[in-house]
């Protein structure tokens, strides 16, 4: 392979714009068309970098108020998910990338922070995609983000994508092994409109998430909450439990339709916290997660 592409992004990436672009590979005759239509087998050796990015405090407490978390003078633990997305599309809308980014089904997410973070600081945020592999239902990627801050890495995160397809029973699936928690008694009553919520501070406007009509165009009998949002939420739940550097990893098992009720349950072990998010009624799995020091 040629040596890799480095490409800096300016300015803060307008989001609806790259939502349609990656759209329009999914429509009918749209994908035919060349320049739009995905092809291929690898993936592109490229990484996109945004540079003395400033936190917006205004966005910040939009994002916290959204996804549960309390006042802080530090950066909430999931937050610079939100600088690293705009990479993450422009690296899955990209002409080199071989697959759509609707459709790619987001199954797990790792976090470490390796210690708080100020709003005053200026960040530099980095991400590629790598490691494409076979997986029981397809093959699965990783989109690895990097932050850090005068020179020091204080966050990195890894997201596995897998696209469904021709599968390999002998590949291994994502994550784990977690371990279920049942519901401790906290149930969070989830409104219609939450995708639309979370839509409106992360930029990430996929129809699935939006209304029922825009998620039914892509199988989903009504529209299901962000992956990422779960995740943040479970995350300030423990916020006052975790330390200042710790690794959350998560795992997403059966889409959170809206609206709903979902049951969060945690209990402290050796390591950690292990933690979940169910249906109450049954107990299926929403979200399997465990938190773990350093």
């Amino acid at each position: 392979m040629a040596d890799g592409t480095d490409r800096i992004i300016e300015g803060q990436p307008s989001s609806l714009p790259t939502m349609l672009k990656a759209a329009l590979p999914v429509l009918p005759g749209v994908n035919l068309i060349p320049g739009i239509r995905k092809s291929g087998s690898t993936l592109p050796d490229l990484t996109l970098h945004r540079n003395d990015v400033a936190v917006d405090r205004d966005h910040v407490a939009a994002y916290a108020g959204v996804c549960g978390f309390e006042p802080s003078q530090t950066l909430p633990f999931t937050y610079p998910h939100m600088l690293a997305f705009p990479l993450h599309m422009g690296i899955m809308t990209d002409a080199s990338f071989p697959f759509p980014a609707i459709g790619t089904v987001h199954v797990g997410n790792s976090i470490t922070r390796h210690r708080e973070i100020s709003p005053a600081e200026k960040l530099n945020v980095s991400a590629t995609a790598t490691n494409l592999r076979p997986h029981p239902k397809g093959r699965v990627f990783d989109l690895v983000t990097t932050v850090t801050s005068g020179g020091e890495t204080v966050w990195e995160s890894t997201s596995n994508y897998l696209r469904v397809g021709r599968g390999d029973q002998d590949a291994k699936a994502v994550g784990g092994p977690f371990d279920l928690v049942p519901g401790t008694g906290l149930v969070w009553k989830l409104p219609a409109d939450l995708g639309r919520q979370y839509a409106s501070v992360s930029g990430d406007h996929n129809p699935i998430h939006l209304y029922p009509l825009t998620a039914k165009a892509f199988g989903f009998p009504r529209q299901i909450a962000h992956g990422m949002w779960s995740k943040a939420r479970c995350v300030a739940a423990m916020a006052n439990r975790l330390p200042a550097a710790a690794t959350v990893e998560v795992e997403f098992k059966k889409p959170i339709f809206l609206p709903s009720k979902v049951a969060f349950g945690s209990r402290v072990v050796d390591e950690g916290l292990d933690f979940s998010l169910t249906k109450p009624g049954d107990g299926a799995p929403h979200l399997l997660g465990r938190a773990r020091r350093g």
